[in-house]
């Protein structure tokens, strides 16, 4: 088995992979020492006719077994996320119908689940009384499913707010009539360049004080937060600000190991579209953290991270394509398309460097499979073996 990979300089090179996937099996004790949930990727309809602005078409059968597959892991999913591409291909519509069909799955499966709450039905200029509608509207929905609600940062509300004030009123204002706490999400601006400036403050110093003012004033409505910042020393001194009783999820893709191992003052609970292509292997590897080994736990997710940062590298926004070049390459689909055309958003390079180094790690459960779709990936771009 050999492959010619084109490298970052456009000039093919010889790779030989592993033949030996990791050994991880699904099923287990269930996690006890943190919370882990992974952000799924949804899977495209390759027959659809649709354009790139389009309305979404999600192949709905093989995006819940997709699910089941984290579920069978023992990991939370945490569903209608960035990672499935919300305000990047998937539509209101088509999150309204992934967040029904996914809490009804996860009740048949029992597994965990949590839905995203944004205000992406809105198009164009909004008022902050509009912002705050298109809030309720997916809360209600959200709730009525019987999944957790996950308040997601707002592009229309990073447009319209004046200033923290508008910020803590509308935040203020959802997590008043929230019928259970919330996880609360900080998206940053190198996963979403419209939320630049989110909670009124260019700084981020001050952001921090404006988004602990939301959770201080409302702790019982807040369950946790989701900071995806990229920046695990921001993390841990917000981490040790929180109130008692509200956990801190690392949606750190650069650092999750480290922030998750945690220290003598604490640790992060987890929500990170890394778990995507991770999942089985952040599963046992929190098995492992279970028994108190934390030295074991490092052992298994350190070697992960160069993926995860080559996968976040700027534009950062871009990490769906190869999350789901992963999953069709593990097999959990059966071709390489994204909902509105992302599957172009990463170079021929880039990519062949995702593959290389989830195979290095064994990622790839029929690594002969993984290869050979790889190869009909690099004959579409005209390289030949």
């Amino acid at each position: 088995m050999t492959i010619r990979l084109p490298g970052a300089d456009g000039r093919p090179r010889t790779y030989e992979p592993r033949t030996d996937p990791l050994a991880v099996l699904p099923g287990g004790a269930p996690l006890v020492s943190r919370t882990v949930f992974s952000a799924a990727h949804v899977v495209a309809d390759p027959y659809a006719d649709v354009s790139p602005g389009g309305p979404a078409a999600v192949d709905w059968d093989a995006t819940l077994a997709f699910r089941r597959h984290l579920w069978s892991h023992g990991l939370g999913v945490a569903e209608a996320m960035d990672t499935a591409q919300r305000g990047m291909g998937l539509d209101w519509p088509s999150a309204a119908e992934l967040i029904r069909r996914s809490a009804a799955e996860a009740r048949a499966a029992g597994g965990a689940i949590a839905c995203g709450v944004g205000t992406d039905q809105l198009d164009g200029p909004a008022t902050l009384a509009e912002v705050r509608a298109a809030y309720e509207e997916q809360l209600a929905l959200v709730e009525e499913s019987g999944a957790q609600a996950i308040l997601m940062a707002s592009r229309a509300l990073a447009a319209t707010a004046g200033g923290p004030e508008d910020y803590l009123d509308v935040y203020g204002h959802l997590l008043r009539q929230a019928a259970e706490p919330v996880i609360l999400h900080w998206l940053g601006p190198m996963f979403d360049p419209a939320l630049e400036g989110y909670w009124g403050a260019d700084r981020l110093d001050a952001a921090t004080e404006v988004f602990l003012q939301v959770i201080a004033a409302h702790p019982d409505k807040v369950d946790g937060v989701k900071v995806s910042l990229l920046d695990a020393r921001r993390e841990v001194e917000l981490r040790r600000r929180l109130p008692d009783g509200v956990r801190c999820y690392t949606g750190d893709d650069f650092n999750y190991p480290e922030l998750i191992a945690g220290d003598e003052q604490g640790f992060s609970h987890a929500l990170l579209g890394i778990f995507d292509p991770l999942g089985p292997v952040a599963a046992q590897a929190v098995r492992v953290l279970d028994t108190g080994d934390a030295k074991g736990f490092r052992e298994l997710l350190d070697p992960t991270v160069e993926l995860s940062r080559h996968l976040f590298q700027p534009p950062t926004r871009f990490y769906k394509t190869g999350v789901v070049l992963l999953a069709w390459l593990a097999g959990h689909q059966e071709h390489f398309t994204m909902v509105g055309g992302l599957q172009s958003a990463r170079s021929l390079p880039h990519l062949a460097r995702v593959y290389e180094l989830a195979d290095g790690l064994g990622l790839f459960p029929d690594p002969e499979r993984a290869e050979t779709r790889m190869k009909s990936l690099l004959a579409v771009y005209g390289v030949t073996s």
